[in-house]
């Protein structure tokens, strides 16, 4: 078993950036594909960004171009740069882990990130 801790989160204006962290001190990233995902009260979560087996990355299409996955292994903390933040990006964000090999997943706490005016 791991943990994950997000970190990041906060309250920001459109059109403005936050970074979120996930800390992920058992993870052996050579073992867990390591991924974020958001959730909209009401709504189911769903896939923001991952990255696959050979650290090549899936984005949402509604984060194209905005959103950046990035992983410091030695420290094992993944990030997720947001750029030019819409309302609609306001949602929980999830830390996820998801180990290949015995195909158990992993979730943080959640982040908080509203955009708003």
């Amino acid at each position: 078993q791991i943990q994950l801790t997000e970190s990041g989160g906060g309250l920001v204006q459109p059109g403005g950036s936050l970074r979120l962290s996930c800390a992920a001190p058992g993870a052996n990233f050579m073992f867990f594909n390591m991924g974020w995902y958001r959730q909209v009260a009401g709504n189911e979560r769903e896939m923001v960004a991952t990255f696959n087996g050979d650290w090549s990355t899936n984005y949402a299409d509604s984060v194209k171009g905005r959103f950046t996955i990035s992983q410091d292994t030695s420290a094992r903390i993944v990030y997720l740069q947001m750029n030019d933040l819409k309302t609609e990006d306001t949602a929980v964000y999830f830390c996820n882990a998801h180990n290949a090999y015995n195909d158990i997943t992993y979730w943080g706490q959640g982040a908080q990130v509203t955009v708003s005016s």
